[in-house]
Formats: C-alpha cells, sequence, structure tokens
C-alpha cells in the first residue's frame, strides 16, 4: 500500500467510511485504516433496524460492507491493520500501524467507543444472544418480554424509559440505594408500572448457555444471592473512547472524548474527529455517518488553504 495520502482515517466504522465516501468523492487520495472489518462495532451487530433506508432491517456486517463498497467505488483504499501510534503535530501527518507507516496531510480520527463491559464469564458469548449494551438498537427485539437494565446513570435511565414502552416488564439493578441520573428521569422511572427496581444490587452470573436465560444477582448489603430470569439485559455501565494513543497530543475531556464541536474540528490543525470518538450528545450509526461527512467537508477546506 502507498504510504503518501491526502486523508488517512483512523477507522472503519459508520464514521470513517462516511468522511472516506466524501473525501474520495472529493477528489482526495483517501487511506481507511481499520483493525478488524468495514463496520467497526456495527459489523458486530445481527440485525440493524435504525438505520435509514433499509425498512427490513439489515445485517451489520452487510451494512459494513456496502459501506466500504461505496466509498471504494470513488477509489477510497482500505487497509486492514491495527494502529499504533500517531504523530499528528506536524504539517504531514504520520500513523503508525502494524502493516507499516503512511503519511497524509489531514487525519480523521474515527476510533469510536467501546461499551464498558462487566467483565463476567459468558459476557461476550451472550453478546447478541440476550446480553446487549444499546437499547435503541436492540429494544425492538424484546417486545413484550422481561428485561433487566444494569446501570444508574443517565442512559441507563433513558434506555429502562424506553424498554418500559416496548416490554412487558424492566428490572432495573444499580449497586447503590439512588439513581445518577437526573431527578426528571427518576420520577418517570417511578412512575411507569412495569418497572421495577432493585437497589444495591450487582450482577454476579450470566444464566445459559446458547442464550441469555437470567442473571445471578448479589444483594451487596446482606450479601445474599439469588437468580433473576429474564430475556435480556441492557448494560449501562458507560463506554470507554478508543483514545489511548491520542493522550498526550489532542485535548480530551473528563471521560476521555476527543474535544471537537460540530465542525468535527480537534485542538490540532489538520486533524479531526467523527463518529463515537468525539464529545457529542447521541452515539449512534446514523450520527456517527453525519459526523463523517462533516469531517470530510472541513478536511476538504483545511487542505484547499494548506496548498
Amino acid at each position: 500500500m502507498e504510504p503518501h495520502w491526502d486523508v488517512l482515517i483512523a477507522g472503519g466504522g459508520p464514521a470513517g467510511y462516511s468522511a472516506a465516501l466524501y473525501c474520495a468523492r472529493a477528489g482526495l487520495r483517501t487511506l481507511v485504516l481499520e483493525q478488524l472489518s468495514a463496520g467497526g462495532q456495527i459489523a458486530l451487530t445481527t440485525q440493524v433496524d435504525n438505520y435509514p433506508g433499509f425498512p427490513e432491517g439489515i445485517d451489520g456486517f452487510e451494512l459494513g460492507q456496502r459501506m466500504r463498497q461505496g466509498a471504494e467505488r470513488f477509489g477510497a483504499r482500505t487497509q486492514l491493520a491495527e494502529v499504533t501510534a500517531l504523530e499528528l503535530n506536524r504539517p504531514l501527518k504520520t500513523v503508525h500501524t502494524s502493516a507499516g507507516v503512511f503519511q497524509g496531510r489531514a487525519v480523521i480520527v474515527a476510533t469510536g467507543a467501546n461499551p464498558r463491559r462487566l467483565g463476567l464469564p459468558k459476557e461476550q458469548a451472550l453478546t447478541g444472544r440476550g446480553v446487549s449494551y444499546c437499547a435503541a438498537c436492540d429494544g425492538m427485539f424484546y417486545r413484550g418480554k422481561t428485561v433487566a437494565v444494569v446501570g444508574g446513570g443517565s442512559t441507563a435511565a433513558a434506555d429502562a424509559l424506553l424498554l418500559s414502552r416496548l416490554c412487558k416488564k424492566v428490572i432495573l439493578i444499580h449497586r447503590r440505594d439512588t439513581l445518577r441520573a437526573a431527578s426528571i428521569e427518576h420520577q418517570a422511572l417511578l412512575e411507569a408500572p412495569n418497572v421495577e427496581f432493585r437497589w444495591n444490587t450487582t450482577v454476579i452470573q450470566f444464566l445459559g448457555s446458547d442464550r441469555l436465560l437470567g442473571l445471578r444477582l448479589r444483594d451487596l448489603l446482606s450479601g445474599a444471592e439469588a437468580e433473576l430470569p429474564c430475556d435480556g439485559v441492557f448494560l449501562c455501565i458507560g463506554r470507554v473512547p478508543a483514545t489511548a494513543l491520542l493522550q498526550g497530543q489532542l485535548e480530551l475531556d473528563s471521560a476521555g472524548y476527543l474535544i471537537a464541536d460540530e465542525t468535527t474540528r480537534t485542538s490540532i490543525p489538520g486533524v479531526f474527529a467523527a463518529g463515537d470518538v468525539r464529545t457529542k450528545a447521541l452515539r449512534q450509526a446514523v450520527t456517527a455517518a453525519a459526523d463523517g461527512a462533516v469531517a470530510a467537508h472541513y478536511a476538504e477546506e483545511y487542505l484547499r488553504g494548506a496548498q
């Protein structure tokens, strides 16, 4: 793969390939660096129902492949490689990867954010089989069923409220005796007739082999353990932005997300942040794709000014 490019894009999810599509259409020599597969985390989702244009839904892996094909139709290229280091403070940016060193006049960081996991056995094996991290993405699969939500922040409260409109019953499990969410969200949950609270409680085991059948819970005050049958569990305990390699170079917020406004510009000229990796209100595939288009616009503007 040639080492010199107009735009290097770190991450091949919806943000990365949307940026690649717009950059390539603008005539910029564009390379996407993706560690796993086109689509990023969306490729691990068996059914995507909230991306426009697919009325019957679409398999996440297929959606990622289509995004890649759309960008490559206009000349973007893809290198499957792990990014190991970035040097961004010079006019010519350098990205070190497991497949070699690449240089670009602009860089779009679209490395995303990973759901924070409980770290229990079976968690990974049951992901997509009863264990989920996004109610907006997967809630529809549990219509009329019983689900649990783990967490106590605003995301957990919002997901529990969304699920309460779809599911027969929602059990909110939190390790403390009150939510960290805003009082208005807390009140709305208290008033929902099908929401039950399990305070001072933590999940210690996922039950089931091929599919989640329930949870084993521990009361943190008494130490007593009990099983909770449920059809699904939504883990809402935060996300971890993929910004470890950027610490000390780009400005991050207290949670580790790249600080970039709606222009996607970061603290270094010529470096842009798109998708879940940046500070933003809503992290969904469609908002990531929108970020990618914006980042490509400002990258093109930056490169025109740098000529």
